[in-house]
């Protein structure tokens, strides 16, 4: 793909490339009454929330409640079986996939890669809503690709394969190749599935930045609950009755979602939610050896509306 281009830096290209110094127009995402199934397995039901410009969003809930699901649904991956999904008040059916592209950009958990691209030219993948006719792309995109590069710390491994590097580079890179669409919104399934604690610490590093020095929109499925806590704006917390579908339980501040209640609640898991010492950040501890009263079948509690 970009063998034979001239990767030799340009003033000119440069002055163009002018993206990633400013914040990203904002936009907004509405989700309402949204509900979705598989043939016969309810997976979402009644599904609303505003996702306003710059808010980090960490998508919560235990297995099976939809989480991914609905991530798939927000960039037209899916389509629901009733509700709407607007950007702006304009409906997501309403766009091309290339339009489209141009606004939301999706990280998978991990991708198989069949043949040996390199970090380049993964990354350059990013810029197909943008490349013409001649299905080649400019100095412009090659100038936005290694500066999403630069951006996640991968900017080293631009001729190394993508089948011959870590998981905590490859994500990266995944990212980075996302960042090259100039999305307005992020989606990622699980950005830190499978990392050691270092770099989950990393990825999640990198998606702060990007959300706060240039106002990018992140929606973020994750497992763990410390790390959404720490790094999240807002967090939508999905409990599954196991009959019509998961349903929105808590949606707002992590302080707010993610208290002991409501975690033993939706998860059927004893837990400790405190702060660490000489630090007002959230804790939230696994306690294995505790036993929780037997509760009804269901989800007890009473269903948080979400704003």
């Amino acid at each position: 793909m970009s063998s034979w281009h001239d990767f030799s830096t340009r003033s000119s290209v440069r002055e163009q490339v002018d993206y990633f110094e400013f914040r990203v127009l904002s936009m907004t995402l509405s989700v309402e009454n949204l509900s979705f199934h598989y043939p016969d397995v309810p997976v979402l039901h009644n599904i609303s929330f505003n996702l306003p410009s710059g808010d980090f969003l960490s998508l919560l809930g235990p297995n099976g409640s939809g989480k991914s699901t609905l991530l798939r649904l927000l960039d037209r991956i899916l389509l629901p079986q009733s509700g709407t999904i607007t950007l702006d008040g304009r409906r997501l059916t309403e766009f091309s996939r290339r339009e489209l592209a141009k606004r939301v950009a999706y990280v998978p958990q991990d991708t198989l890669w069949v043949f040996p691209y390199t970090v380049l030219e993964v990354v350059l993948m990013g810029r197909s809503p943008y490349i013409g006719h001649s299905g080649f792309e400019n100095d412009k995109d090659l100038e936005i690709a290694r500066e999403t590069m630069r951006l996640t710390d991968i900017a080293h491994l631009a001729d190394k394969l993508i089948t011959g590097i870590s998981g905590g580079e490859r994500q990266r890179v995944l990212i980075a190749r996302a960042l090259s669409q100039q999305p307005r919104i992020l989606l990622l399934d699980e950005p830190n599935a499978h990392l050691d604690i270092s770099h989950q610490i990393d990825i999640f590093r990198i998606l702060r930045e990007q959300n706060e020095q240039r106002n990018l929109t992140i929606v973020c499925v994750s497992h763990d609950l410390n790390l959404a806590a720490a790094f999240s704006k807002r967090t939508l917390l999905l409990a599954n009755t196991g009959g019509e579908g998961a349903f929105i339980f808590a949606i707002g501040q992590p302080k707010d979602v993610l208290t002991r209640t409501n975690i033993e609640q939706v998860y059927q898991t004893p837990v400790l939610v405190d702060q660490l010492p000489d630090s007002s950040a959230m804790r939230i501890s696994l306690l294995p050896l505790a036993t929780m009263k037997e509760e009804p079948s269901g989800i007890p509690g009473n269903r948080t509306t979400p704003d």
